[in-house]
């Protein structure tokens, strides 16, 4: 077994897959889906692959396999939209919550306009995203047969094929001398579209509050019609 040097014991791929095989890796995959973040699902799915291909602990074929990932993304995310048109208001609309600010689903909106429905595929390559995108696409305006669509497109794209990539590199014998670091950096590939936005949403935040202090230092308010024009002839 492979030991991940990330996170808890109890969220590594080895110990899930070691203590509950296949229904582990199912449960996970549904779950970050569309009810829980923070969870290994790139590390999970490539280390399925790669047992898989080892047959110890995963004695399933890998097309069974793959299926059974698939299904369990997609209906994760189908129950994450769900959530979002029934509930997504109410979460949304909660002042004191970090997660369910009213300006995050307004940024998800405007991601979903720039971006249109393939959001929801590039979303499942991107931890946290990926839990969140289902949720905010229910409460949004975008209809059911749309998302269910690109839905299952990334849900194929993601749970095959990352499960399909780590069966096949894994027979390298490189892959399999070097496990650890290479489930490192896949976590850490994943979250860097997550730390850039961050960033960015920062670097816009004090952007914008450098804009409105100069704008109050310089008097430059709007003004009433025709004040100007009387201080002039003062």
């Amino acid at each position: 077994m492979y030991t991940l040097a990330l996170g808890p014991q109890w969220l590594s791929p080895d110990y899930l897959i070691s203590h509950f095989g296949l229904i582990g890796i199912l449960v996970i995959v549904f779950a970050e889906s569309g009810l829980f973040a923070f969870l290994p699902g790139d590390s999970l799915l490539f280390t399925a692959g790669l047992l898989v291909a080892d047959g110890q602990y995963i004695k399933q074929p890998l097309w069974l396999v793959c299926t059974l990932i698939v299904a369990a993304a997609i209906i994760g995310d189908q129950v994450g939209y769900m959530i979002g048109k029934f509930f997504g208001p109410k979460l949304f609309n909660r002042p004191k919550s970090k997660l369910f600010k009213r300006e995050n689903l307004d940024k998800a909106h405007e991601f979903m306009d720039k971006h249109g429905p393939k959001a929801i595929v590039l979303a499942r390559f991107v931890p946290i995203i990926r839990t969140f995108a289902p949720m905010v696409a229910g409460a949004g305006t975008m209809k059911y047969r749309t998302f269910l669509t690109y839905n299952i497109i990334g849900g194929i794209g993601w749970g095959a094929g990352v499960t399909i990539a780590g069966y096949w590199l894994g027979q390298i014998e490189f892959i399999k001398t070097n496990v650890e670091p290479i489930l490192v950096g896949i976590v850490l590939i994943s979250v860097i579209p997550v730390v850039f936005e961050v960033l960015k949403a920062r670097k816009e935040s004090k952007a914008n509050a450098g804009a409105a202090a100069e704008t109050v230092a310089d008097g430059s308010a709007p003004q009433a019609p025709g004040t100007r024009g009387r201080h002039a002839k003062r």
